[in-house]
């Protein structure tokens, strides 16, 4: 197959043309054979024809390759020419590229297909505009999905003089940030009033400019965030003031076992209803506030800080969440309830804290054979714990660093803000709550309070 190289053929010829023309140059200068002489010469110009035709052949293919490439044409094929041609390899080259290129392309429409099904599927309307102007000096829009069509009642124009023209509103806006940026718009369109966020990017792909429109009704989702928000606030209101009357009236349910079918009371339980009368009355007074005062999840009263003892703080609660313990079969132990060491707060909130504390508690341990909660404190270096400790199911890792998001709950008929507000009350004291659980095995929650 060598015979068929461009280079062998190539030389071949040209040294049969220079033995040509030395034969040609011998006979006329040394003989007088006519006929052999002009047979010789018209050899010699055939083969130098030939040769000219066999190097432009290669010319020829090179170009229409070119060609073929420039205006993206995947019919032409060198097949023939691979196998029987002089440049097997390069018009195998020529096959090969032609082949990724026709491959390339098909991928790129494909792309192309898949985003615009996308588009037209998505419920954001995406409008793009060719800046590039038509012979009528008009702009052209490229791309009108089914939602633009939707949201803006009209049909998918093919120019964009024609959309300005049926909404001029939408289009003036859209010029207001056409050099890029966001912009709010209100539109009224078949006798219905429609709110849209609409956003213009500019690009330019391969020398030529677009802008990309996209906009949406905000209208529907507007209204919903506030019903749900709406949902939320009574939601939150409900928890607290749940949270506050169960154990009033666990309490209640125990003042009355202790007056019932009674005449008179030693002075041991007329103390214990004193102070338990006190506690609904604190309680009460301290839920009543809480309400007036409450507007939003963020805007908790303002504390009103005053000195308490520790002793004083875990006394009041153990007497108001005992009751409630007791009903739910829960052993709640209170430490160091004669403690003196004083620190500045409001009590009627950090009693709030440790009710929302010591009830997910008590919902945590239902399910134990031996519910345990314990309530102490803890002085390290500068910082005053308040400790809320059970052996309840505990917190998944995955869920540590969720508890404290607003509404994000793990119980099943649980609202998501107690230990929201929890943490801003602390914050609100300076402080802050910390967390260390073992699933099924022990769970802290520790309120942390700076102590000079």
């Amino acid at each position: 197959m060598f015979y068929k190289r461009f280079t062998f053929r190539l030389i071949s010829r040209l040294v049969f043309i220079n033995l040509m023309g030395y034969l040609l140059f011998y006979l006329i200068k040394n003989t007088q054979l006519w006929f052999t002489i002009i047979g010789v010469s018209l050899i010699l110009l055939g083969s130098i024809i030939s040769l000219y035709y066999y190097i432009n052949e290669i010319r020829s293919d090179i170009k229409r390759f070119i060609l073929a490439v420039k205006t993206r044409d995947h019919t032409l094929n060198f097949k023939n020419k691979a196998t029987k041609g002089s440049f097997p390899e390069l018009y195998e080259s020529f096959g090969e590229i032609l082949q990724v290129h026709k491959q390339i392309r098909m991928e790129q429409e494909a792309m192309f297909q898949l985003i615009k099904t996308i588009l037209e599927q998505v419920p954001v309307g995406v409008i793009v505009v060719s800046n590039t102007k038509t012979a009528q000096d008009n702009e052209e829009i490229a791309f009108f999905n089914q939602a633009a069509s939707n949201l803006l009642g009209v049909p998918a124009y093919k120019y964009w003089h024609r959309l300005q023209q049926h909404l001029p509103n939408f289009a003036n806006e859209v010029d207001q940030i056409s050099t890029g940026g966001k912009r709010f718009l209100e539109l009224k369109i078949q006798d219905k009033l429609i709110q849209l966020s609409t956003e213009v990017i500019p690009l330019n792909l391969y020398g030529k400019n677009y802008t990309i429109i996209s906009f949406q009704n905000i209208k529907d989702e507007i209204e919903q965030k506030e019903t749900e928000a709406w949902n939320r606030l009574i939601g939150v209101i409900s928890h607290e003031i749940l949270n506050s009357i169960t154990p009033i009236s666990s309490l209640s349910d125990t003042i009355n076992s202790m007056v019932t079918d009674k005449e008179n009371l030693d002075l041991d339980e007329m103390e214990d209803l004193k102070t338990a009368l006190q506690t609904i009355k604190r309680r009460s007074s301290g839920l009543l506030d809480f309400v007036k005062d409450y507007r939003l999840i963020a805007e908790l009263p303002t504390p009103n800080l005053e000195s308490h003892t520790i002793g004083e703080i875990l006394k009041h609660i153990k007497v108001l969440m005992q009751p409630f313990a007791k009903v739910k079969n829960v052993v709640l132990d209170v430490e160091q309830t004669s403690s003196k060491i004083t620190i500045q707060l409001d009590l009627k909130l950090i009693e709030q804290v440790l009710i929302n504390l010591i009830t997910n508690s008590i919902y945590s341990v239902e399910d134990k054979g031996n519910p345990h909660i314990l309530v102490s404190y803890r002085l390290e270096n500068t910082k005053l714990y308040i400790d809320v400790t059970d052996n309840g199911k505990g917190i998944e890792p995955a869920d540590l660093e969720k508890i404290f998001v607003p509404f994000y709950t793990t119980r099943k008929n649980g609202s998501g803000i107690g230990l929201t507000i929890s943490r801003n009350i602390m914050k609100m004291h300076r402080g802050s709550i910390e967390v260390v659980s073992k699933p099924n095995e022990q769970t802290t929650f520790s309120l942390l309070f700076n102590y000079v």
